[in-house]
């Protein structure tokens, strides 16, 4: 009896814990859900809005470095964003020769650490209005409210808005944001 109650006891354990890995909160950004207990690649490739991002990582080798433990934050720019760059300029990027120039780039959109919509709210709040991040890149952007959202200014001047915040992965969280950030 002890036996057949043990067996009955770990197959609810294995049936609630599987119900629970189902039942995980998803955000949906670009038509797919992002699960948490997936990595920032394994998310980030299902995402449609996000395509060309994925394929300048690929071309700037970070598929492993974003894969790995982190913790990372991303402010992840969407094809939108991208398109808004002058005609050409992705084109050119993605180019082997220029490998260095758009790992420069992308490595600006990374902060490590994990730093959710409310601890990037708590920073701005602290820094009288404005946080400085420092990003894997070596550069910083600041980080400003403007009502209920996340405003990003880069090195030029350039601001981007967070769209979607808070898509938390295994290895971090991704920011949504409507314009590539750019470095010095």
């Amino acid at each position: 009896m002890k036996k057949l109650n043990f067996f009955l006891a770990m197959i609810t354990l294995l049936v609630i814990g599987n119900h629970s890995f189902a039942q995980e909160k998803t955000v949906t950004v670009g038509g797919a859900p992002m699960y948490p207990s997936k990595n920032i690649i394994e998310n980030a490739v299902n995402s449609k809005d996000h395509t060309t991002l994925v394929a300048a990582v690929k071309a700037a080798g970070l598929v492993e470095t974003l894969s790995s433990p982190g913790p990372f934050t991303v402010f992840a720019p969407t094809n939108m964003a991208f398109d808004k760059l002058p005609k050409g300029t992705v084109d050119m990027l993605v180019k082997p020769e220029n490998k260095a120039m758009l790992t420069g780039i992308l490595t600006y959109h990374v902060v490590s650490g994990n730093m959710s919509a409310a601890d990037l709210m708590k920073a701005i709040k602290d820094g009288g209005g404005k946080a400085m991040l420092k990003t894997v890149a070596g550069g910083d952007l600041t980080a400003m409210q403007k009502g209920k959202k996340i405003i990003l200014t880069d090195a030029k001047g350039n601001k981007a808005m967070v769209t979607i915040a808070d898509v938390f992965q295994s290895n971090g969280v991704i920011h949504v944001i409507d314009t590539v950030l750019m470095p010095k």
